[in-house]
């Protein structure tokens, strides 16, 4: 479990539960869904000291669920956001046990690229000023954001002369705004696998239309494309989850002050990048769930060209011996009297008959490109 106490541009980590609000700024509560379930009475004693209120069975339930969707859901008091991540887990880490979409089992087959994407849920609950996260164990994204939470602090110190250090890059202003962008790393943690997983894909692309390579990792390939669609649903989630948050955004009571309006209206524009990214996922996973199928439609109309070219081949030859087999049917018939059987030349005729019949239906066929030999 970590805690940070965030006020203004200050940043200050610890390990124990507040038992207090500090004087400005709010607290982000992050902590595994392990430590979640063994501390819950001490995570809703201390909630209930510093917001006066506790979390809802319910929403205690959905935070524990290791196989839940993305989903969105508030209360008078909080705010309840529970984000599928997608993200790449490092080589050789084994699958999680709460892993329902089984995208990384290693026993399966297709890109190792989809192997090691981790859809575990990440759930937050969003009070006026604490932030309780909730992440799978060993959680990456969170060690990730907390590591850039404290260097985006050191460069604030750094530069604190510099009005626009608290910007995009800077520290969170509120819970909300801190949520926005732990999603939006995760999101984004997917948009860098698009490269690998691209080029994975256009291999297996190209093996299906390599003229002279037997494709036959089918179930490799049905794999694959399933869990595309897994992530088309995934993201489809994530997408309602997210554009929930933004109309709940319109409810929120917002005082006259300047400050407080342009807090909020930060929060709706990065909603609205949050879900343009999401977009962009689901983008990019539909086009090579897209691509995928129009390689294996050509290939399958690359085979049957093939197989076409091989008949054709095959009934232009046998249509040349078709006459040949007809002369020699006939020489052979057991007749006492037939022309030329008894002459000398009457072999060499025949048989200089048969080829010139053999040459002339051959470069007939090789004129109509019966005979041609395709580009591949």
């Amino acid at each position: 479990m970590r805690v940070f106490n965030i006020a203004g541009t200050q940043v200050h980590a610890g390990l124990a539960l507040p038992q207090q609000l500090p004087e400005h700024g709010y607290v982000w509560i992050a902590c595994s869904r392990e430590q979640f379930q063994s501390e819950l009475a001490s995570i809703q004693n201390s909630l209930e000291q510093l917001t006066g209120q506790t979390l809802v069975d319910l929403h205690v339930s959905d935070l524990l669920n290791a196989q839940l969707p993305s989903r969105f859901d508030y209360s008078s008091h909080y705010d309840l956001m529970v984000f599928r991540r997608l993200a790449q887990r490092p080589d050789g880490v084994n699958a999680k046990p709460d892993n329902s979409l089984d995208l990384q089992s290693g026993k399966r087959p297709g890109p190792p690229v989809l192997h090691r994407i981790d859809t575990s849920p990440v759930g937050f609950a969003v009070f006026d000023r604490v932030l309780l996260s909730v992440h799978p164990a060993d959680c990456a994204v969170r060690e990730a954001y907390a590591a850039r939470l404290l260097a985006s602090t050191q460069a604030q110190d750094a530069s604190a002369s510099d009005s626009r250090s608290t910007g995009a890059r800077g520290v969170p202003h509120s819970p909300a705004d801190m949520m926005l962008r732990i999603v939006s790393h995760m999101v984004d943690g997917y948009l860098d696998l698009r490269r690998e997983l691209s080029r994975q894909l256009d291999h297996w692309q190209a093996e299906l239309l390599h003229p002279r390579t037997r494709f036959n990792r089918w179930d490799a390939l049905l794999h694959a494309r399933m869990a595309l669609h897994q992530l088309e649903a995934l993201c489809d989630d994530q997408h309602t989850a997210m554009q929930s948050w933004t109309e709940s955004l319109d409810s929120w009571r917002i005082t006259p002050d300047n400050t407080a309006q342009r807090e909020h209206e930060l929060l709706k524009i990065r909603s609205r990048d949050v879900l343009e990214h999401i977009d962009r996922v689901v983008q990019h996973v539909r086009r090579l769930e897209h691509n995928t199928e129009t390689a294996v439609q050509m290939h399958f109309n690359v085979q049957g060209n093939r197989t076409n070219d091989i008949m054709r081949t095959l009934t232009a030859l046998t249509a040349i011996f078709l006459p040949l087999n007809l002369i020699a049917g006939i020489f052979g018939m057991n007749f006492e009297f037939i022309p030329w059987l008894h002459q000398a030349s009457g072999f060499w005729w025949t048989l200089g008959t048969m080829g010139t019949i053999a040459l002339v239906m051959g470069l007939v066929f090789w004129r109509k490109r019966y005979l041609a030999r395709t580009g591949e």
